[in-house]
């Protein structure tokens, strides 16, 4: 009996070591920033809503406001958009203080096919959004597109007006992004790497010249061992002078995705490696020790 309960006791032992002691508040309304605003597509149907609304933790918000995204939207803030688009991905977005920058989750990873997190924060950050939480979900297979609309609609129903040459080039960026990573079999977080260094050097270099982009471009294409086809590679020329054309800063969008970075890893709970080590020597010794109990 003495040995039994010695046993539960290490199990209990085990659980409040693996498990953080964590307390949970109450939400509650930011009368600053707002409640989040929960986008949805507007092609879902009732179980598919519910299912998104699930996904995306929207019960235990206090109060959120929530609107609906559709094809006349995709016209609104995209160039050439087709208003008969279906739209499922869908989105919740938390504003943040400025400065706080970009926490992007997918929260469906099997159901957003084609964009990940850093795609939308580079597109995001060219569209001119800089600081908020936002979380993506499908409840079935999509490229996950229609979200980025979503986040537009989102922002001025929150009293922000955006830039449409901003979210044109935004969405440019969205689809040349994919067709890289999908069409030309690059490695999705190289297509990020890519986006984000051209950006940098923009910031940095303030090329004059489409001719000053192009070497840019080159410059990166070969310090990240990248090839393109020469089609490919004059799109991606196209896009950066694009943005080039804006003026945007972009000089914290390094550290932005840094951080977003970090607060994933937190978020899902990716401790630093010692941790695991840590937890696989205290198995040990406990699988050790309760092997003595019965010798």
């Amino acid at each position: 009996m003495k040995r039994i309960l010695m046993f539960i006791a290490s199990l209990a032992l085990v659980v409040a070591f693996v498990l953080p002691d964590t307390t949970y508040a109450d939400k509650v309304i930011d009368e600053k920033l707002g409640v989040p605003i929960v986008v949805y597509g507007a092609d879902l149907s009732a179980a598919e809503r519910e299912s998104v609304e699930e996904s995306l933790d929207v019960a235990n918000e206090a109060e959120v406001e929530e609107v609906t995204v559709d094809g006349n939207d995709l016209t609104t803030y995209i160039k050439d958009g087709n208003k008969n688009a279906r739209m499922y991905s869908s989105a919740k977005i938390t504003r943040r203080d400025a400065g706080k920058g970009l926490v992007i989750t997918i929260v469906t990873q099997n159901n957003i096919t084609q964009v990940t997190a850093d795609m939308y924060a580079n597109a995001m950050l060219t569209a001119g959004i800089e600081d908020a939480i936002v979380e993506v979900a499908s409840p079935k297979p999509v490229t996950g597109h229609s979200a980025l609309v979503g986040i537009y609609k989102a922002y001025e129903v929150s009293g922000e007006t955006l830039d449409t040459d901003r979210t044109d080039v935004a969405n440019d960026e969205l689809n040349l992004a994919t067709k890289f990573s999908e069409g030309s079999g690059i490695d999705k977080d190289k297509v990020s790497e890519l986006l984000t260094e051209l950006k940098k050097q923009i910031s940095e270099q303030n090329p004059a010249t489409k001719e000053d982009v192009e070497r840019i471009v080159n410059e990166q294409l070969k310090k990240l061992n990248i090839e393109l086809s020469e089609a490919d590679r004059q799109l991606l020329i196209d896009l950066m002078d694009k943005i080039r054309s804006l003026d945007i800063d972009f000089s914290k969008l390094s550290s932005q995705l840094e951080d977003m970075s970090k607060t994933i890893k937190e978020k899902i709970g990716e401790i630093d490696p010692g941790f695991w080590d840590k937890v696989k020597e205290f198995f040990s010794k406990l699988v050790d020790s309760v092997k003595t109990w019965f010798e």
